[in-house]
């Protein structure tokens, strides 16, 4: 896959997939409203951490992301990237922490 590929669907068939892998329909107004604020266009990293938040299981989001046409090694790539992303968050909080002497 190149690096920049874009992955387009109709709004109603996301819905139904994510229904076929039980995510609540609370969850994908949740996700839908994020989608809508970027435009309808979400990076795909986002995506994964928005489906983790809303509870989706990474076997859940990885067979949601090969329906989107996305290979493995893609899907892969994306769950390392949400997990650098959580690493470096909380090494930024760590690091973020001042102690001063008085």
């Amino acid at each position: 896959m190149p690096k920049s590929s874009t992955f387009t669907i109709p709004r109603q068939d996301l819905r139904r997939i994510l229904v076929v892998y039980s995510v609540s329909e609370k969850n994908i107004q949740s996700l839908f409203a994020s989608m809508e604020k970027a435009h309808r266009h979400i990076n795909v990293i986002s995506f994964a951490a928005l489906l983790e938040k809303a509870g989706v299981d990474r076997e859940k989001s990885a067979n949601i992301f090969r329906r989107l046409g996305m290979d493995d090694i893609t899907i892969r790539n994306v769950f390392n990237m949400v997990d650098e992303q959580k690493i470096s968050a909380e090494t930024g909080r760590i690091y973020n922490v001042s102690i001063d002497f008085s």
